[in-house]
């Protein structure tokens, strides 16, 4: 099997002069298993389903919060989570969590590739070879394929013989209701108790002492 070649330290030294500006999905960057574009690779949802974008500076604790309202409404029966590349950590805990909180989600679980470009621009004190002053900073723009993964959740029951399909958790995870305080006895405690309460009963056949005059 023939092995990619190091890069040269000629592009090396081009690319440090370059400064990453922004990433921006690309035009049906949703690989074969796309669907729409708030869908994903799940194409048959009901209109009324949410989709979630998890990006890699989102913060859990804002996402589960809208999520969490939205699916509380009768009306939302899905739910959709996806991220790619360092997101994509993220994106399965917000799908665990919500299961812990609402009990009962059917998931479907899908992994694809996301096309993004990347826009380099040449850095001011360092042009690129051969720009000329008074022109506008040479720029590049590289195509990658990103891993990520798609999480539905549904209230309703989905096919199980679909791949990525996991039922409902059998084993709810514990209430949250406080239980009710129990007073704790140690065993000798309780045995020095026991003991007392000997002591002060009378025995059978014992005269009672009466006060003399």
């Amino acid at each position: 099997m023939a092995k990619s070649a190091p890069p040269r330290s000629g592009q090396r030294r081009r690319m440090e002069n370059f400064r990453k500006v922004r990433s921006e999905e690309a035009p049906g960057g949703e690989g074969a298993e796309g669907g729409g574009p708030g869908s994903g690779p799940f194409a048959d949802l009901a209109p009324g389903a949410v989709h979630m974008r998890v990006k890699e500076g989102s913060k859990i604790r804002n996402l589960l919060a809208f999520a969490t309202a939205s699916m509380a409404q009768p009306a939302t029966r899905a739910i959709v989570f996806s991220g790619c590349g360092r997101a994509s950590t993220k994106t399965v805990t917000c799908a665990e969590i919500l299961k812990r909180r609402l009990a009962g989600l059917h998931q479907v679980t899908r992994l694809r590739y996301r096309s993004v470009r990347e826009v380099w621009q040449s850095l001011p004190p360092g042009p690129a070879p051969g720009h000329r002053p008074g022109e506008p900073a040479a720029s590049l723009s590289v195509l990658k394929n990103v891993p990520g993964l798609a999480i539905l959740l549904c209230k309703d029951a989905l096919d199980p013989r679909q791949p990525g399909y996991q039922p409902p958790d059998a084993h709810p995870g514990p209430s949250s209701q406080p239980a009710a305080p129990t007073s704790k006895r140690s065993p000798g405690g309780a045995a020095a108790a026991e003991g007392s309460a000997k002591r002060l009963r009378p025995e059978p056949g014992a005269a009672e002492e009466r006060p003399t005059a």
